[in-house]
């Protein structure tokens, strides 16, 4: 058996014979061998890691969008390392000097906030590809750093748009909206998507019925609380992930409140565990693992050097899951 047939065995990236791939792996577990990672770098000049930086790894969206990142970069050869800035604009910037340093062979990303021209500078000088998975570059979209990134998301306006006009569609006037802090994540695209929902109707959106709070589940309960508190309380609830609309479905069991009679809730994102609470939540598909390995594909025709073109912008259709909340 040749060299190479024993090199394509291992690194599983050209395809051999079932019979030769078990006779290599046989031998391999009887020697123990293990292979020489630093000589293989020096020898194809690449590291054959990845890192993934993300901005909050307890949010059920991100293991699971990390998944579907690595489903697909190992199976090439790459090993992933996680990142997690817990929203930091320090941290992130200190990890993206850190991937540099370590000369990773690219980097997926999710911004802590947005525009983030001088993230992806720092890339782009050191000559290491990158792929952006946000919500909203704003006006970066518009200028030259962008235009040397791909760059993938989810249809977050179109979605907010679909939970919202969902409500409406119900009876609901008064429809609150709980969102996170504008310029992280994917609060501007929903806010806008909630708002086109109202103008479709005919409704102007109304402040009072706005709260920005934290992307998490005690933002959800302060936000409910917030709205529930007003004069005239919303019937309904849109929230901008699934985290805070299950914030929202204590603060209603706190006020003993009925859910949907009494107040409607929705979410966005379909983690797990939006079908585990009681009632279920409505909320809007966004699929994170398939983002994940869209973001891998792409990361990988960079660094293969089988794209070298202008930057790819992919949008992720999502779709509403009906349920027992709304």
């Amino acid at each position: 058996m040749s060299l190479a047939t024993v090199s394509h065995a291992l690194s599983g990236r050209r395809a051999v014979s079932t019979e030769s791939k078990d006779k290599v792996m046989a031998a391999v577990a009887t020697l123990g061998y293990r292979p020489n990672l630093v000589a293989r770098s020096m020898r194809t000049q690449k590291t054959w890691t990845v890192a993934l930086v993300i901005p909050d790894i307890a949010n059920p969206f991100y293991p699971e969008f990390a998944r579907g990142v690595q489903s697909l970069i190992t199976e090439h050869g790459y090993q992933l390392f996680i990142c997690n800035t817990e929203g930091s604009v320090a941290a992130e910037s200190a990890y993206l000097r850190d991937a540099i340093d370590r000369r990773v062979d690219g980097v997926i990303y999710s911004p802590v906030r947005t525009p983030v021209a001088g993230s992806i500078t720092q890339l782009l000088q050191a000559q290491i590809p990158a792929v952006q998975m946000a919500a909203d570059l704003g006006e970066l979209a518009k200028g030259a750093s962008f235009a040397l990134t791909d760059y993938v998301h989810s249809d977050d306006e179109g979605g907010m748009t679909m939970a919202t006009e969902y409500l409406l569609a119900q009876g609901h006037i008064r429809v609150g909206f709980i969102n996170g802090p504008l310029g992280t994540g994917p609060s501007g695209r929903r806010r806008a998507g909630y708002s086109d929902a109202l103008r479709n109707r005919g409704l102007e959106p109304n402040e009072d019925l706005i709260a920005t709070v934290p992307f998490n589940r005690a933002g959800g309960v302060e936000g409910a609380q917030r709205l529930l508190d007003l004069q005239q309380p919303p019937t309904a609830v849109v929230c901008a992930n699934d985290l805070i609309a299950i914030g929202a479905l204590d603060a209603a069991r706190y006020r003993g409140l009925r859910v949907p009679e009494d107040l409607a809730v929705v979410g966005f994102d379909d983690i797990e565990a939006a079908s585990l609470v009681s009632p279920a939540l409505t909320t809007i598909l966004n699929p994170a693992h398939e983002i994940g390995h869209i973001c891998g594909r792409l990361l990988l025709d960079r660094t293969s050097g089988g794209y070298t073109g202008a930057p790819r912008e992919v949008s992720v259709a999502t779709t509403l899951v009906r349920r027992a909340s709304a």
